[in-house]
């Protein structure tokens, strides 16, 4: 049996982790190890974990952000597969064995994602169009936001000795700048079967923390034309979206008092502003 390492980041959610883990430790086939990073949460999260379920592997750390601490377990990874879970999200029962079939199925595939069903607020909602998932060669799909969630996804842990773990300098966002960069390169697989609650409309989002995420996207956008790992469509593609969200965010900036935050992105766009389709700042 392949195996695989089931990775949670938490910070201050005991509440809602119990959750979380059940639907992991319910899976069928188990995985190999489950490892929880505590990223410094302030809530005794730890010690808890460590009296309720003493066979999970529990890591701490200082308060860092989701990029440093799932990077922290890849590192700890024994497992052929990763497979992430935000510690606010549940898996439904065969999520990793539909998962498993689908790489025996497709062997030419290193990641993929199933579908989800969204909770908001107690209450299932309907994704809105611009958020439907896309098998297959979706690079030009996952512009606009991200549409690879990580409490879907199952990656083969040997990719990110390809394409590099988690930006560490992104606050958040920092999936969908990994996306960027494993898209170009890789298929991604899809189970129309959804596998994942995905629960919202909570105060510690992180999307209530960082206002104005398309920031974060911009960068990535940046970081991404710089890479060279873009074929001549994918970079005008690339080109184009990132002419749209600069617009936007440059123009409500413009409204407001200039951040240091926003000076930084001027200028790291520059050299790319003769060839943004009709953007000017």
């Amino acid at each position: 049996m392949e195996t695989i390492s089931v990775i949670i980041p938490v910070y201050n959610r005991r509440e809602v982790l119990p959750r979380a883990i059940r639907s992991v430790l319910d899976q069928k086939p188990a995985p190999l190890e489950l490892l929880i990073v505590d990223d410094g949460s302030t809530d005794g999260v730890s010690d808890w974990l460590g009296q309720e379920f003493p066979s999970i592997t529990v890591i701490r750390q200082e308060n860092r952000g989701p990029a440093a601490a799932r990077n922290r377990a890849i590192e700890r990874a024994r497992g052929k597969w990763i497979a992430f879970l935000d510690s606010d999200d549940e898996w439904r029962p065969g999520k990793l064995k539909a998962q498993l079939d689908f790489f025996k199925a497709n062997p030419d595939y290193r990641i993929m994602q199933t579908e989800e069903i969204w909770i908001r607020n107690g209450k299932r909602v309907n994704p809105m169009k611009k958020h439907q998932k896309h098998g297959g060669w979706i690079y030009e799909k996952c512009l606009p936001l991200c549409l690879i969630s990580p409490s879907a996804v199952m990656i083969e842990r040997k990719l990110f000795e390809d394409v590099g773990n988690f930006d560490e300098s992104y606050p958040a966002c920092e999936d969908y700048e990994l996306w960027l960069r494993i898209a170009p390169r890789y298929p991604v697989g899809l189970l129309s079967k959804p596998f994942i609650l995905k629960y919202g409309g909570h105060a510690d989002q992180r999307s209530r923390e960082f206002p104005a995420m398309d920031r974060f996207r911009i960068r990535a956008l940046i970081k991404t034309l710089e890479s060279g790992i873009l074929n001549e469509n994918q970079t005008q593609s690339t080109l184009a979206e990132l002419a749209a969200k600069s617009a936007v965010y440059f123009g409500g900036a413009d409204k407001r008092e200039s951040s240091e935050e926003t000076e930084k992105l001027r200028a790291a766009l520059e050299p790319l502003k003769s060839k943004l389709p009709g953007f000017s700042s």
